[in-house]
């Protein structure tokens, strides 16, 4: 209706411009031409009695040119002098521009428009959800592009990977994170993105490749969430409920009270109780035994001089390693700069996996890191201080200051 209206104002504007000059009557008035004709005779009588005054002209020449005068006048005062107003004529085409146009106009919209592209309801046809979809896929599409001409652009293959993951396009989620674990290395987020995009494009399998990935990811950082419920989910596909409890009782203490996702991960450790009691039990009994068994008392202490190379908010690690073989720690504390002095005291229940605990070696070496970034991975710049070699069967306190930096 509002298109309707304004095209109606638009022709009036028009008509009121050129159909006003075409209604006016159009007179055309001729010059009298007696008058003029007497006027011209007179001025040449003033010219020819001038010249005869003056000597110029004889009296014989004076009467003839008189008498030419004379007779041209009275040849010309024979024509008729009038004024003519010319009838008005082309009105017709008044009544063709009024009437023909929007019928014209009109015919050819109906015939050749579509009215409903300008309504309310053609907008609410279009699917929004459809709209937003096709709009994410061309971005999406424009990322991936830049990335093949960018390869080495880390964050810009994690965006790309979360990308295709929110879209379902696991298979391609994959490659992106590959990418990314391939250009940074182990780093928790990482692994755990790439083990999750592996694990939905295998419908939903956890095994192989994504459980290596997420019990490093655990290794790295234990109070990590997502890795401990993949860890669980893991272990529950393993036929290993009594770890899955573990690691998800533990993940129950990290999570926020009274949330959906602490309801969600009570629900399943309920079911898996009740669905494998033996597991239970087991996992149970395994926690005071293992402390009671194994635990390294460390005391943790900054040397002053690198006191101001530090901040309050900077994350300590204190872990222990195995003297040989993989580097994943056996035990591990996170606290912060703001802690120390500290002591801890390292045992079985700090363990991610149940293959590497601490008491399945006789002698570990200590290790006592500060990180910046809070990454679990050593990196150029850490201080650190450590312990070569400890003996698991010695009680004393074991007191490490830290001295250093990771070159």
């Amino acid at each position: 209706m509002l298109f309707l209206l304004i095209v109606s104002v638009l022709i009036l504007i028009a008509f009121l411009l050129i159909l006003p000059p075409l209604w006016r009557k159009q007179t055309v008035q001729e010059a009298d031409l007696d008058q003029r004709n007497i006027t011209i005779a007179q001025h040449r009588l003033a010219e020819l009695k001038e010249n005869r005054l003056s000597g110029g002209l004889s009296q014989a020449q004076y009467d003839e040119q008189l008498a030419d005068l004379e007779q041209a006048l009275s040849d010309d005062l024979e024509i008729k002098s009038h004024v003519t107003v010319a009838k008005s004529q082309g009105r017709w085409v008044i009544y063709v521009l009024a009437l023909g146009i929007p019928l014209l106009a009109g015919s050819l919209y109906f015939t050749l428009g579509n009215y409903q592209a300008i309504s309310h309801s053609a907008e609410m046809s279009v699917d929004p959800e459809a709209l937003k979809l096709a709009e994410i896929n061309k971005m999406v599409g424009g990322l991936a592009e830049k990335m093949k001409a960018n390869p080495d652009d880390a964050k810009g293959w994690l965006m790309l990977g979360r990308s295709y993951k929110a879209l379902d396009q696991f298979p391609k989620a994959v490659d992106a994170f590959a990418n990314a674990y391939r250009l940074l290395g182990d780093q928790a987020e990482v692994m755990l993105l790439y083990a999750d995009a592996i694990a939905y494009a295998n419908d939903k399998n956890l095994a192989g490749k994504p459980t290596e990935l997420v019990f490093k990811a655990l290794a790295l950082e234990p109070d990590n969430m997502n890795a401990l419920w993949l860890g669980g989910m893991a272990k529950v596909q393993q036929g290993d409920p009594a770890t899955a409890i573990k690691l998800w009782k533990k993940l129950e203490t990290l999570l926020p009270p009274n949330s959906e996702a602490l309801q969600e991960i009570q629900d399943l450790l309920a079911k898996i109780e009740s669905e494998s009691p033996q597991a239970a039990t087991q996992s149970e009994a395994d926690q005071p035994t293992q402390v009671a068994g194994v635990a390294l008392e460390v005391q943790v202490s900054l040397a002053p001089e690198l006191l101001k190379a530090t901040s309050p908010g900077d994350t300590v690690f204190v872990y222990a390693q195995a003297l040989s073989g993989p580097k994943m720690p056996l035990a591990i504390v996170r606290k912060q700069v703001s802690d120390l002095p500290l002591t801890v005291s390292l045992n079985d229940t700090m363990a991610m996996m149940p293959t590497m605990k601490l008491s399945n070696f006789s002698q570990v070496k200590l290790l006592a890191r500060i990180s910046k970034s809070g990454n679990a991975m050593s990196q150029s710049g850490d201080l650190i201080g450590s312990i070569d070699q400890v003996t698991l069967a010695d009680k004393k306190k074991n007191i490490i200051v830290i001295n250093g930096s990771v070159k």
